[in-house]
């Protein structure tokens, strides 16, 4: 198989799941000439959150972290589907975007937000190196501890 971003996410044993429908009146994905932005995904895992709660108090950093990587997974499932199931018309991923529900005193945002920061380069390679904010919130919806969104260029 040659390399490419699904070839990558085999290597790294993820299997996209199915793009998750908007709760609320949005939508998940707007394609504006070659600039696709994709909503906040949460870590939701089979339907599920991967855990509940804020950093800082009871969800650790390293907890957080793979919640990031969680909501990456699901931004890519949204990409794929935007783009008919071609994650190689991915040019570059522009801007991650992190919300952490914290404490006022956590100040690790930079290394949970890592989770999905590292999961896009692991999965687009050199196009994956994006810009970023990491921002701490005092809640997100239904309790979950990180949303990410995200900007791609595309082909």
């Amino acid at each position: 198989m040659a390399d490419t971003p699904d070839s990558r996410l085999a290597d790294l044993e993820i299997t996209l799941p199915v793009d998750a429908a908007p709760v609320a009146n949005y939508v998940t994905t707007v394609r504006t000439g070659n600039m696709l932005v994709v909503s906040g995904q949460l870590p939701l895992v089979d339907g599920k959150l991967l855990i509940t709660g804020k950093l800082g108090a009871e969800v650790s950093a390293h907890a957080g972290e793979a919640c990031a990587r969680a909501c990456l997974v699901n931004v890519i499932s949204q990409v794929k589907a935007a783009l008919d199931g071609d994650l190689t018309r991915v040019k570059r991923v522009v801007r991650l975007g992190g919300f952490i529900a914290c404490t006022p005193e956590f100040t690790d945002h930079a290394a949970v937000m890592n989770g999905a920061s590292d999961l896009g380069v692991a999965v687009f390679g050199d196009a994956g190196r994006h810009a970023r904010s990491t921002i701490g919130v005092p809640s997100l919806p239904i309790n979950a501890p990180v949303e990410v969104e995200a900007l791609f260029e595309i082909v």
